[in-house]
C-alpha cells in the first residue's frame, strides 16, 4: 500500500540554506524562465517557471534534490544528474536500460511512496514527482507543506496540462497527451539544474526514436488494449494518456478510445465482448495488486473463462511493457518501439 502523508516537523533555517524560496500559487503550465542556457555554470538563476497551477522559484541549481516517481527520476539520472540526488522513491520496475550504474549510487528511500519525515530526513532543496497525487493529501504530503518549509516542488507537465485530477482514481483527460508534455518536462528539469543544453539533447535523442519506430508503419487495422494491473477490477488505458500516444502514432486504435479516464476499471465481460487484437501487457515488479508481473497476467488471461477465449489470447499477441512505458515519461519512448515491434512481428503493421 501507498504511505499516507503524514505532517513533517518543523525543520530548522540551516536545513534550506541552499537558497530555496518560498512558492506563491499561480495558474498555467508553459514555462516562464530567465533561464538563458549558460551550461553546466549558475547562470540565468534565479529561475522562475510555471508548473501545474503554480510559479516556482529556484534561487541556484538543486544539489540535494529528492525525485519521488520513477519517472522523474529516470529523467534525472539521463540528463546524467546522479551526484545531484539525495534520494528517490516510488518505483514499479527496474531502472532504464544504460541507467543502472547512475542508479547505483543513489539512495532509495521506499519501492512505495514514502512519508514526509524520510523526504525531509534528506534535507533536500528540490523535489520532483511525476503524478499530482504524489505530492498531494493521500500522497507523500501536498505541495504547500514543503514549500512552506522552502522546498521548491516541481510535478510532470504531463499529468497536469490537459488532465482534470479534481475526481477520484487516476483523473482524466481534457485533452490527448501529446510527447511535447514529456519534452517540457526534460526540458524544464534541466533548465532548473542549470543544464540546458542536455535536455535539448536528451530531446532530440527520444525524437529521433519517435520517428524510427513509427517509419513506414500502418497499424490502422489493428485494434489494442493496454493493461497496466489487478486482475479482479483490471485497469485499463483510456483514450488519451501515454498509451493513447502510442496508438495514435501507430495509426492503431485503441478498443477503450471511448473514455477520457486515464485508467478506468473495466469488467473482463466488455473486454471479452471488444475482442482486441493485441494485448499491450504491464510487466510490473512491484507487488501492490493481483496480476502485476507480465507472467501472472497472461496465466490469468488463459485461464479465466471469459478471457480464454478471445482472438488476442487465442493466437498468443502480447506485447509486453514495463509500466513506466505505460506512463507518460521518456519511456513512453521505449513503449512505442516496442507496440510498433510487436504489430510487425503480427503482421498487422500495414
Amino acid at each position: 500500500m501507498l504511505s499516507k502523508a503524514t505532517p513533517a516537523p518543523i525543520r530548522t533555517a540551516a536545513l534550506f540554506a541552499a537558497g530555496a524560496v518560498l512558492l506563491t500559487a499561480c495558474g498555467g503550465g508553459t514555462t516562464n524562465s530567465s533561464a538563458d542556457g549558460g551550461g553546466d555554470k549558475a547562470d540565468g538563476f534565479p529561475l522562475t517557471l510555471k508548473n501545474c497551477g503554480r510559479t516556482v522559484t529556484v534561487k541556484a541549481p538543486p544539489q540535494r534534490a529528492v525525485s519521488v516517481d520513477q519517472g522523474s527520476t529516470e529523467i534525472l539520472l539521463s540528463l546524467g544528474l546522479a551526484d545531484r540526488l539525495a534520494a528517490t522513491a516510488t518505483w514499479s520496475d527496474p531502472v532504464m536500460k544504460g541507467l543502472e550504474k547512475a542508479n547505483q549510487g543513489v539512495e532509495r528511500l521506499s519501492e512505495n511512496r514514502p512519508s514526509s519525515e524520510k523526504v525531509l530526513d534528506k534535507e533536500p532543496d528540490f523535489l520532483s514527482a511525476s503524478f499530482a497525487s504524489t505530492l498531494a493529501k493521500g500522497g507523500v504530503a501536498p505541495r504547500e507543506q514543503f514549500e512552506k518549509l522552502g522546498v521548491p516542488t516541481y510535478i510532470s507537465p504531463a499529468d497536469c496540462v490537459g488532465k482534470d485530477n479534481s475526481g477520484g482514481g487516476d483523473g482524466a483527460r481534457t485533452a490527448p497527451l501529446t510527447m511535447d508534455s514529456v519534452y517540457t518536462e526534460v526540458r524544464e528539469l534541466s533548465q532548473v539544474f542549470g543544464v540546458p543544453e542536455r535536455g535539448d539533447a536528451l530531446v532530440k535523442k527520444l525524437q529521433a526514436r519517435v520517428t524510427k519506430a513509427t517509419d513506414g508503419i500502418d497499424g490502422s487495422k489493428a485494434s489494442l488494449l493496454y493493461w497496466f494491473s489487478d486482475s479482479k477490477a483490471p485497469y485499463l488505458a483510456g483514450c488519451c494518456g501515454a498509451p493513447g500516444v502510442i496508438t495514435r502514432e501507430l495509426g492503431a486504435k485503441n478498443v477503450f478510445d471511448d473514455t477520457h479516464d486515464e485508467w478506468p476499471q473495466i469488467s473482463w465481460e466488455t473486454v471479452a465482448d471488444r475482442n482486441p487484437d493485441v494485448l499491450v501487457i504491464g510487466d510490473l515488479s512491484r507487488t501492490m495488486q493481483t496480476a502485476e508481473s507480465a507472467e501472472k497476467k497472461i496465466e490469468f488471461l488463459e485461464s479465466n473463462p471469459v478471457t480464454r477465449t478471445m482472438d488476442a489470447v487465442k493466437n498468443r499477441r502480447y506485447v509486453l511493457l514495463s509500466g513506466q512505458a505505460m506512463n507518460p515519461t521518456i519511456r513512453t519512448v521505449e513503449g512505442l518501439e516496442r507496440v510498433a515491434a510487436g504489430l510487425r512481428d503480427f503482421g498487422l503493421a500495414g
